[in-house]
């Protein structure tokens, strides 16, 4: 199947401590490591990271379980812990010969991001996080507007086998119908972008591993933040936070405000979409980051 990216971008399965991440990469200049969310793949960026490619080395991959890379047995939380799903974006990286970078990232990507920033804040030059706040304050604020508008938080970390058994009778419903029920009124999903989602979504040990993903948030994610909260540790290098006018964090939370309990310095501004940003606006996603990124040097 032909996929959205150009062919100048080059793809290779890079080995992170025994776990092979797939890795894509284009262009030249200043690293930036670009992290997809859920349900999707690195082809979330299918826009932006050519225009990126421009004036920098982008390196796109798929999460620890996620799309083509390896998706260990869930046998503990720990396995789908960010912390562990950080290790390898930095492994990554390195191989690729980057001890620095900047990290761009949306949903479950950006909480991927934030974890990395806390724990190799050497390595991360700049972190952008995109439609999110952080997991320790969505939990400590959760009410009922949060429970129906992010219900999915809670149905992937139920355990006993529920959400993998239903998700696996017809895992393209579950794809098609969780994307377009986030999407606003412009600029709709590339059709060859979501074939992929859901090819990759069809595999029973991607539906596991991500469902573990979601049950770690819930448990040994939140012992790290609160450790990270206890000794003070916050993300010391810019962060820019971009979330959709129309998705529910745009809607509901003071964005920038509240990314400033957690880091030192915080820029961000709302882009006209919902919560898929870099496919339903990627032009300006694509406007922020170069900024962002032109600002690092």
């Amino acid at each position: 199947m032909s996929v959205p990216l150009p062919s100048t971008f080059t793809t290779r399965t890079v080995d992170a401590d025994g776990v092979g991440i797939h890795t894509t990469v284009a262009g030249d200049g200043p690293p930036v490591l670009l992290l997809h969310g859920y349900p999707q793949t690195h082809l979330i960026w299918h826009e932006v990271a050519p225009a990126l490619a421009e004036t920098h080395t982008v390196v796109l991959t798929d999460l620890r379980g996620y799309g083509d890379s390896a998706h260990p047995e869930p046998v503990t939380d720990d396995v789908y812990a960010k912390r562990a799903m950080a290790r390898d974006q930095l492994l990554v990286m390195q191989a690729l010969g980057f001890d620095q970078f900047a990290v761009v990232g949306h949903d479950r990507g950006a909480r991927v991001g934030h974890r990395l920033a806390l724990d190799a804040p050497e390595a991360v030059r700049g972190l952008a996080v995109l439609d999110i706040v952080p997991t320790r304050y969505s939990f400590a604020h959760a009410d009922a507007t949060f429970g129906l508008g992010y219900y999915h938080w809670f149905f992937l970390a139920t355990g006993n086998g529920i959400p993998e058994h239903l998700l696996g009778q017809d895992p393209e419903f579950w794809i098609r119908t969780r994307m377009t029920a986030r999407q606003a009124n412009g600029r709709g999903f590339d059709e060859n972008a979501v074939r992929e989602y859901v090819r990759c979504f069809s595999d029973p040990a991607v539906i596991a591993a991500t469902c573990a993903d979601y049950r770690a948030a819930a448990g040994v994610d939140l012992l790290h933040d609160d450790a990270d909260a206890e000794a003070g540790r916050r993300v010391s290098c810019p962060l820019l936070a971009l979330w959709g006018e129309h998705s529910f964090v745009g809607r509901t939370y003071d964005v920038v405000q509240i990314w400033r309990e957690y880091a030192d310095d915080v820029r961000g501004t709302a882009v006209p979409s919902d919560h898929y940003l870099p496919e339903e606006a990627p032009t300006e996603v694509t406007n922020a980051l170069r900024e962002f990124l032109t600002k690092l040097g």
